[in-house]
């Protein structure tokens, strides 16, 4: 099973934002801290933000926080929603796959995707950063003052 880039930047983003102090850190202090492009920060924020895990403020002041659901959000939850429910295989793509009818391969791999979901059910946001991760990220984030917009 392999995560999508948006995911795995989401998951990312919710653990920097799970050891921001008392710093409000902007979507383009996220995206300079994460190395990656402000725009796909954005567009992850913004899904974030429609699931209710952060809130983005902007002006001065804002930034972006992590809400208490989203402290709280199951990985696992997190990234089947993120991911969605499709099958690991397209046996449905531009030309249907003949042994669509009676394939073993196709259940084995629903039930292989789902035992990885399952397995990261348990943890939470806020596990995620337990030391020696959430000391890490400090360390990288540079200590943003989040001031101006989201």
């Amino acid at each position: 099973m392999r995560l999508t880039r948006f995911t795995d930047l989401a998951l990312r983003v919710l653990m920097r934002l799970a050891v921001a102090e008392e710093d409000l850190p902007t979507t383009r202090d996220v995206a300079a801290t994460m190395e990656v492009p402000y725009t796909h920060t954005a567009k992850v924020v913004a899904k974030l933000q429609h699931l209710g895990l952060i809130e983005a403020r902007r002006g001065r002041g804002g930034g972006l926080t992590l809400t208490p659901a989203g402290r709280a959000a199951s990985v696992g939850g997190v990234v089947r929603e993120l991911e969605g429910a499709g099958d690991v295989v397209d046996c449905d793509g531009t030309v249907a796959c003949p042994l669509r009818s009676a394939c073993i391969l196709r259940g084995a791999l629903r039930r292989a995707q789902e035992a990885f979901f399952a397995s990261l059910d348990p943890l939470t946001v806020n596990d995620l950063v337990a030391a020696p991760t959430g000391p890490l990220l400090l360390g990288i984030s540079g200590g943003s003052t989040g001031a101006g917009r989201p």
